[in-house]
């Protein structure tokens, strides 16, 4: 069985103190990639990705600030958002309903039933541009 080393004190120290001033950076194999926030949900995803989020109102082109980013072997971690970075968006379609969710509420042997159903409002966007923002 292999053992497993565990970190020096002085790098565990070291990377708390980085989280503590607002960003740390690690390594790490992966692509770049960004963690957004919307509509009180938080979605991982990386330039040219399409999602559905909460539906949101004004222009075609929707700017979300990253709370991470990943950028091949360098992780970036915001309190709460890393300064200079914005994730550009664009909308694909406005409105698009989600599937029904329906609600019944029933008493048994009391002639109680109702029946409510609802659809969520949501946005179809794609990812355009994870990057710094040009002061």
């Amino acid at each position: 069985m292999a053992e497993k080393k565990a970190k020096p004190s002085s790098e565990l120290s070291r990377l708390s103190a980085e989280a503590d001033t607002g960003e740390a950076t690690r390594k790490s194999t992966t692509g770049k990639k960004a963690v957004i926030s919307t509509g009180g949900h938080q979605y991982i995803v990386s330039e040219g990705q399409e999602l559905e989020v909460e539906k949101l109102d004004g222009g075609r082109k929707p700017e979300f600030e990253a709370l991470l980013v990943i950028n091949g072997e360098d992780v970036s971690i915001g309190k709460p958002a890393v300064e200079g970075v914005k994730v550009g968006a664009e909308i694909i379609e406005p409105e698009v309903k989600a599937d029904k969710v329906v609600a019944i509420r029933y008493k048994a042997k009391k002639r109680v039933h109702k029946r409510r159903g609802h659809r969520q409002k949501l946005t179809r966007i794609k990812i355009t541009k994870i990057g710094t923002v040009k002061p």
